[in-house]
């Protein structure tokens, strides 16, 4: 790994901290987890629109496939790595402790640091793992921001819901699978082939956990809902 983009993960992890800092200054009414999802916000953001910029031909978005990273590319696996390491211990100081969340956290730094390390190798399969990755990131993280800013049960925390499980059915398994056919078919090492298997079956058992949460969603507002109807027609 280049001195220079050691130098941008360190920076990256002070700048992480320091922003949420001064968000929980800001918003010093909000707990903590809010202030937190606020700069996951903004670094799934930042993250997408870096990848996207950095692809060099949208014709075939992970092409060239096994082939030396350019600086751009690894820049931006710098800025996920240092959010990444900001967050895994963010999340440890929160008021819940994730173990689901944690090990997501090591394994994506793992594959990330493992692209940066093997900069010769990898560099448009391991951005393209950041844009799908983080694709999803926004709406993840407005779902409990509604839930805070007292939209909890709503319509409009529902069309969040449903359009975070979309977004992410989409970006995880049907973009997901096939980057992960690509990586394990191409000549990459071996470590960029676990890690990126690794990462898909992290994806697949957050996709169970999500459409878990999609049929209790639903299966509530149906029921809400004929209640509803019953209470009305008691009136009557």
């Amino acid at each position: 790994m280049e001195e220079s983009i050691k130098n941008m993960i360190v920076v990256g992890v002070v700048s992480w901290s320091s922003a949420f800092l001064v968000t929980r200054r800001i918003l010093q009414k909000r707990s903590f987890d809010f202030s937190n999802r606020v700069i996951s916000t903004i670094h799934a953001i930042l993250a997408v629109t870096l990848a996207s910029i950095s692809v060099q031909d949208w014709k075939c978005p992970i092409c060239p496939v096994a082939s030396n990273s350019s600086l751009t590319q690894m820049q931006v696996l710098a800025v996920s790595v240092s959010y990444l390491i900001y967050d895994l211990v963010c999340c440890l100081f929160g008021e819940r402790v994730s173990m689901d969340n944690t090990i997501h956290h090591l394994v994506s730094i793992l594959g990330l640091g493992a692209g940066l390390c093997y900069q010769k190798k990898c560099g448009s399969e391991m951005v393209a793992c950041v844009w799908i990755t983080e694709m999803s990131s926004p709406f993840l993280h407005l779902r409990e921001l509604l839930k805070e800013l007292g939209y909890r049960d709503t319509p409009l925390n529902l069309a969040a819901d449903l359009l975070f499980a979309a977004i992410f059915t989409f970006a995880r398994m049907v973009a997901g699978p096939y980057l992960t056919y690509v990586t394990l078919s191409a000549n990459n090492p071996f470590l960029i082939k676990a890690t990126a298997f690794g990462l898909q079956l992290v994806s697949a058992f957050w996709f169970y956990k999500i459409l878990r949460m999609v049929k209790y969603k639903l299966t509530k507002k149906k029921s809400t809902s004929i209640n509803g109807t019953n209470h009305v027609n008691g009136i009557k």
